[in-house]
């Protein structure tokens, strides 16, 4: 299983983070070990001062694609959760500076938070789903895949081109703006619509 991860899909979040718009999605992978197990507490490694959440909506593929159409992205899952993708914004600032690869702040142990799946069919629009997330009970990001620049089929259709599609690999679809940082004591929710599918502390 992988984690294949894009960056600045959504306008407002390259804007805070001062980033080009990009022609083609920003695609990253984290490795199997970058999973936080289900009901543990995410942990601050002692290498990072910055650690940033950044919310987003996780799809999980169901079967082998490569070179999938748009139109038939579709077929490829069922399921759709919301997550977290940890980063080290004091490392990724260093490495972006010298032009280095992002691996070491965003594809750590436990940098991936994965929420309870839901079936999109329960769900009346994947390319106009709610999302939010919430810190200690205050929302810091909002938002709804409507904003993506490139929505979810597309995004499969894109990540296929480059990596073999696989029964359980995951795709994180990007962050909205609002993203922050955590601190020890934290509780931090994520909700796709009004379900609340992760509640995780932080320590």
């Amino acid at each position: 299983m992988k984690i294949i991860c894009v960056g600045r899909n959504y306008v407002e979040h390259i804007a805070e983070l001062n980033n080009e718009r990009p022609d083609e999605p920003v695609l990253f992978i984290k490795p199997d070990s970058a999973l936080l197990a289900k009901d543990f507490p995410f942990v601050i490694p002692d290498f990072s001062q910055d650690i940033h959440y950044e919310a987003e909506v996780v799809v999980k593929i169901t079967k082998v694609g490569k070179y999938i159409e748009p139109k038939f992205a579709h077929k490829y899952y069922d399921e759709v959760s919301l997550g977290i993708d940890f980063t080290a914004r004091d490392i990724q600032t260093k490495l972006k500076e010298k032009g280095l690869p992002w691996e070491k702040a965003k594809a750590f142990d436990n940098s991936a938070v994965v929420g309870t799946f839901i079936a999109k069919t329960e769900f009346e629009s994947l390319v106009d789903l709610p999302f939010s997330f919430q810190q200690n009970g205050q929302v810091v990001q909002q938002a709804t895949t409507a904003q993506m620049i490139w929505n979810i089929d597309e995004l499969i259709a894109e990540v296929s081109k480059y990596f073999m599609l696989k029964k359980g690999d995951l795709i994180f679809t990007g962050t909205p703006a609002g993203v922050g940082k955590v601190n020890p004591g934290d509780i931090l929710e994520g909700f796709l619509v009004d379900r609340k599918v992760f509640h995780l502390t932080v320590k």
